[in-house]
């Protein structure tokens, strides 16, 4: 399996399920970062990855917040711990 380093507005589009007008929009606010190769744009594998974590819904983000949460109270102590190991 190959590891892509660079993506085409076209493939970001289809990745983060937006249209490819709207990538440009991103791009040109300097949401997602990405280099000028011609009359387009390519987005490397980085760049990529932190736009996907910047695009987490609001209600997926307060679940992981949730899930934290519950751990703190759970294993709190225990993380304490390991974190003095």
């Amino acid at each position: 399996m190959t590891s892509k380093t660079l993506y085409s507005t076209s493939e970001v589009a289809n990745i983060l399920h937006l249209s490819r007008v709207e990538v440009f929009r991103k791009i040109k606010a300097g949401k997602i970062k990405a280099q000028k190769v011609g009359r387009n744009y390519v987005v490397a594998h980085d760049s990529l990855t932190e736009a996907l974590g910047h695009m987490i819904g609001k209600h997926k983000k307060e679940e992981i917040e949730k899930v934290v949460e519950h751990a703190l109270k759970e294993y709190g102590e225990a993380f304490k711990r390991l974190g003095k190991e």
